[in-house]
């Protein structure tokens, strides 16, 4: 199937990954004196940037070999030899390609040529590269035979003609780029002076006429969720299996050192990888293929618990010598169990008694020191928690709702406020007890058809309209309608309320030929309010910890949370949507936001969670064409505020009017889009859909770079800012990835800890760890494979804005 990264074009320099071109590469050099003038082509050019990255660009409308010869497909058709009469496959414009023999080697030859220097008008060099391949070919060696055999014959007399002034061979890439650069060298040009430079990206994509590919941006959203609690889970057993192997070593450790925990991070990795295949994390295999990958991420992270449980268990012993380690026992598990691939993950129900505490180990991921809510279940409402330091602590008791209506009388949720050191943990003891310092949810019920036994909570039904729904914490206030949908906002730093409206929509598939599947993104029109044929039942929980409101609609279940808390997660409001449209059929369903904030035709999105990139709505364009991948962020903004929408999972969002965010959040189609996927995607599962609202206020007229608070979110969405629950093949190096992030000093960063004032991007390598002695840090590139030859040991980082480096370090415990 088409792949997502590969697009049409001319050679530039770019600040983004080249392209992955077909098999069976031919490299092609030439004597003439056409050069490209590239005046089409609008592109942003600038000089000495050290990251720029040359890329060849295919100018057509495909990879195949009837679109890379030249400029006209019926002739390039005849010149893929799989394609020759007897077999399986034909040329669709009607003229099939001959076998070439001595008596037809002249004019094939010279036709072929000629669609090669067509192409290479394009060019800004002699040196051209015809790539000669496909998805799914070269799987037979008859094809190799086939192809091999012809065009030996065609470059053997194009490079015994002289007057062609031609030398053409077989090559790899490495074999056209040396060439390219010997050209470019031959002219004592630089590249960087020969190449333009295009900042930026190349999103949305479309092949032909209106088929843009913003669709496999939202293509199963179970798994791109899925993949996104992969990594963070990676991140968290490598940082914990780091730290408990230094105390391994240094207390000499057996059971832990021969552990198959090395083994095992590596092929959780190696499924990570996997699953960022091109046709995996855009939801475009066929759907034994999503199985299969949906199994390996299943697997990686069930055994990713064992690895977090047994370092945290290491790290957290007084005594390391007490630590062993059963492969059948878990000392510590986690406070969430996924049953299968396409499920849902599940909080464990804690067994409480008086006599026998129970312990929670919570850790922070994160680089600073957190202020976090932690939630768990437990069987008694009576319940005591106590800090590492023996101090009861404040708890929330929650019901734990069966359905929509229905209180568990067998569980119970436990909330309760938690400080953890920068990639610290700490332990919290959890008892049944009379005189536990826990406080009682309330519950309001609107729009409700009866309720089951209440138990030891109070619920209230409300039958007539009333006052609007509202809840509060010490940064917020929020308006709600009788559906449960936001309304309005208010800031409590400066008082100011702003309108906030969430709604959802329907996106269908146009009535044409060609619609809307995995790829492509092909609606009927404008997206539809989501019309409820009754009103939606809505409840609200109002506690000491948190409160939300929570409306259940037939597809989507949308909750909006507000922490009771100081920091980070009490400034913004947490959305979460559990989403089934399993019953539905060529629909697309979406989440809007609503603002006045005066933002025109523009917005922001970013890439890979890295760089932010402004986009911009074009009225010109069909709708799909202004919708964008959004990996981790996306904002709008104007000259006194900026509303952020930060996304636990990658999803494509838009701005299609002023003031409006739109994120798609599941769509499914019943038909293939001739992508080469070969079926629709209707394999969708009840998803979960995380994110947070961030609505900030501008103090200067700038507006470069995100905030820092938006900085500081998207990290606590990536590495899901989590716990759990307690219950040979190593190296003696570890891999230090630095990132230095930008970010915005327009925006307050009250209650993250993070000065806008900084060292310029440098700083002490012995002032990294307070518990650690460096003993060697050296560069390295970021796969860890290759150093630099001068490499030295280094005993102060530099980096620049943006950018990340990464260091091979030793570390020995002080």
């Amino acid at each position: 199937s088409f792949s997502p990264a590969r697009k049409a074009g001319l050679p530039l320099r770019l600040s983004s990954l080249p392209t992955f071109p077909p098999l069976f590469p031919q490299t092609l050099s030439y004597s003439s004196s056409h050069r490209a003038s590239l005046a089409d082509l609008t592109v942003t050019v600038y000089l000495g940037s050290a990251t720029d990255i040359l890329c060849h660009m295919m100018p057509f409308y495909s990879y195949d070999i009837p679109h890379t010869c030249g400029p006209d497909p019926k002739i390039c058709c005849q010149f893929d030899f799989k394609r020759l009469p007897g077999g399986r496959y034909g040329c669709p414009w009607g003229v099939p390609p001959e076998a070439i023999s001595p008596g037809n080697v002249q004019s094939r030859a010279q036709m072929l040529l000629d669609q090669y220097r067509k192409k290479s008008k394009l060019f800004r060099t002699k040196v051209l590269l015809a790539p000669l391949g496909d998805d799914f070919r070269f799987s037979e060696y008859t094809e190799w035979d086939l192809q091999c055999r012809n065009y030996e014959q065609l470059f053997s007399y194009m490079n015994s003609q002289p007057h062609l002034k031609v030398k053409i061979q077989f090559g790899t890439l490495s074999d056209y780029f040396d060439a390219l650069e010997k050209a470019v060298a031959a002219e004592k040009k630089s590249s960087q002076s020969v190449f333009p430079a295009l900042s930026g990206d190349f999103f949305t994509y479309a092949d032909r006429d209106d088929h843009y590919w913003s669709g496999y941006f939202t293509s199963r959203p179970f798994y791109k969720r899925m993949d996104r609690i992969m990594e963070s889970r990676i991140r968290a057993a490598e940082i914990l299996y780091q730290l408990a192997l230094k105390q391994a070593q240094k207390y000499k450790i057996n059971k832990f050192l021969s552990s198959p925990h090395y083994t095992t991070l590596t092929e959780a990795r190696r499924n990570l990888g996997l699953f960022q295949h091109h046709d995996a994390i855009t939801g475009t295999a066929k759907d034994w293929v999503v199985v299969d990958y949906g199994t390996r991420l299943f697997q990686s992270l069930n055994s990713l618990e064992k690895i977090i449980g047994d370092s945290a268990f290491l790290l957290i012993l007084k005594d390391k010598k007490l630590y062993q380690s059963d492969p059948s026992k878990a000392f510590l598990e986690m406070d969430t169990k996924q049953s299968s691939q396409d499920s849902l993950p599940q909080k464990i129900i804690i067994q409480l008694s008086a006599q026998e505490p129970r312990y929670l180990v919570v850790y922070n991921p994160f680089e600073q020191e957190r202020h976090s809510v932690v939630s768990i279940r437990v069987n008694s409402a009576t319940v005591k928690v106590l800090s590492d330091s023996g101090k009861p602590v404040e708890v929330q008791v929650s019901a734990v709702w069966n359905d929509m209506r229905t209180i568990s009388q067998a569980a119970y949720e436990v909330s309760f406020l938690a400080h953890i050191p920068p990639l610290g943990l700490k332990v919290f003891k959890i008892l049944e007890s009379q005189s536990s310092s826990s406080h009682l949810a309330d519950y309001v019920l609107y729009n409700n058809d009866g309720l089951a036994e209440n138990g030891i909570f109070h619920v209230k039904n409300m039958v007539d309209a009333g006052d609007a729904i509202t809840i509060e914490n010490p940064f917020l206030a929020i308006w709600f309608d009788r559906s449960g949908l936001m309304e309005k906002v208010r800031r409590k730093e400066d008082s100011r309320q702003h309108e906030l409206k969430v709604q959802f929509l329907w996106y269908g598939t146009t009535n044409k030929r060609d619609k809307s599947g995995a790829y492509l993104f092909l609606p009927d029109g404008q997206g539809q309010p989501y019309v409820s044929l009754r009103p939606p039942f809505v409840r609200v929980t109002r506690g000491r910890i948190y409160s939300d409101v929570t409306c259940f609609l037939e597809h989507v279940t949308h909750k909006v949370r507000l922490y009771n808390i100081q920091g980070i997660e009490g400034q913004s409001m947490e959305v979460s949507n559990i989403v089934n449209i399993r019953n539905v059929h060529n629909r697309e369903i979406v989440m809007r936001i609503s603002s006045k904030i005066n933002n025109q035709n523009r917005y922001y999105t970013d890439l890979n969670g890295y760089q932010i990139q402004p986009r911009r709505t074009m009225s010109k364009l069909p709708l799909q064409a202004n919708v964008y991948p959004m990996c981790t962020m996306a904002y709008i903004q104007d000259a006194e505020h900026r509303l952020t929408l930060l996304s636990a999972q990658s999803l494509g969002a838009s701005s299609m009017a002023s003031g409006q965010i739109e994120v798609f959040m599941d769509r499914r189609l019943m038909q293939d889009d001739n992508r080469g996927l070969g079926q629709g995607v209707h394999d969708n599962k009840i998803t979960a859909n995380l994110f947070r609202i961030l609505l900030e206020k501008r103090s200067a007229v700038n507006m470069s770079v995100r905030g820092a608070r938006s900085n500081h979110f998207s990290v606590c969405m990536e590495y899901r800012c989590s716990h759990f629950q307690m219950g040979k093949g190593y190296s003696d190096e570890a891999a230090l990835i630095l990132h230095r992030k930008g970010f915005d000093c327009q925006f307050s960063s009250r209650g993250i800890g993070l000065p806008c004032s900084t060292t310029q991007g440098k700083m002490s390598v012995l002032k990294l760890f307070n518990k650690f002695a460096v003993e060697s840090l050296v560069p390295s590139s970021l796969s860890l494979m290759h150093s630099p030859p001068d490499a030295q040991n280094m005993s102060e980082v530099s980096l620049s804005p943006m950018e990340i480096s990464t260091f091979r370090i030793r570390l020995r415990w002080t």
